[in-house]
């Protein structure tokens, strides 16, 4: 068990450190890390109090307490680009640490989220680019949606998207208004494929009958 822990922290030490971006994202792989570790537990749950009568178990409970808020707050400084150790190292607690970030980054995050609906809102594609390298850029933008939770329905992505196709494919786009049937993203994709194959085939045999 401790050689597969060392290995799994080993490949957590390889993630790209937190900078200040995609913080839910990071969260959520140093979550899974510190409940890997068994340590996760001291974001909830408070110090225990010491007693004047306390019994050796509740001593040994609140020793254990302070070493795995020691680990859990080692491996979150240590998760995070040098200028925001910098900025958090002197943080008490595990805990401290971790309300700072959410209280400091979500709000950050919220604004990101405003940035990638106005992106994909207004994201138009052109003519003089490939309808398919276009068509991955706005599934990147949707990757991002989900990296934040934020969820739209699959029937409206791909209507939105039909909008968005270049004034030349104003021919194909009341086509695909006028299915009577929804389609899915990965259907609207193969759909766009063949499209664009054949708008080539047509243009090369323009060119050599002209």
């Amino acid at each position: 068990m401790a050689a597969s822990l060392k290995e799994m922290t080993s490949d957590f030490v390889k993630l790209e450190k937190f900078d200040g971006g995609n913080f839910i994202r990071w969260q959520k792989k140093m979550k899974f890390l510190l409940t890997t570790l068994k340590v996760a537990y001291v974001l909830n749950m408070a110090r225990p109090e010491e007693k004047d009568d306390e019994t050796v178990a509740e001593t040994r409970d609140r020793q254990k307490w302070d070493n795995d808020d020691y680990i859990c707050l080692g491996h979150i400084l240590n998760g995070m680009s040098d200028s925001l150790f910098d900025i958090y190292q002197s943080s008490p607690s595990a805990k401290d640490l971790w309300d700072k970030l959410e209280t400091r980054y979500m709000r950050e995050d919220a604004t990101s989220k405003k940035f990638l609906v106005s992106h994909f809102n207004n994201y138009k594609m052109v003519d003089h680019k490939s309808v398919m390298e276009q068509l991955y850029e706005i599934e990147r933008i949707l990757n991002n949606y989900k990296q934040h939770n934020m969820n739209m329905d699959e029937t409206i992505i791909v209507s939105s998207i039909i909008d968005k196709l270049p004034p030349s494919w104003k021919n194909f786009k009341r086509t695909m208004k006028h299915k009577k049937e929804d389609i899915s993203l990965e259907q609207l994709g193969n759909h766009l494929r063949l499209e664009e194959e054949y708008r080539k085939q047509e243009g090369i045999k323009n060119h050599v009958t002209q």
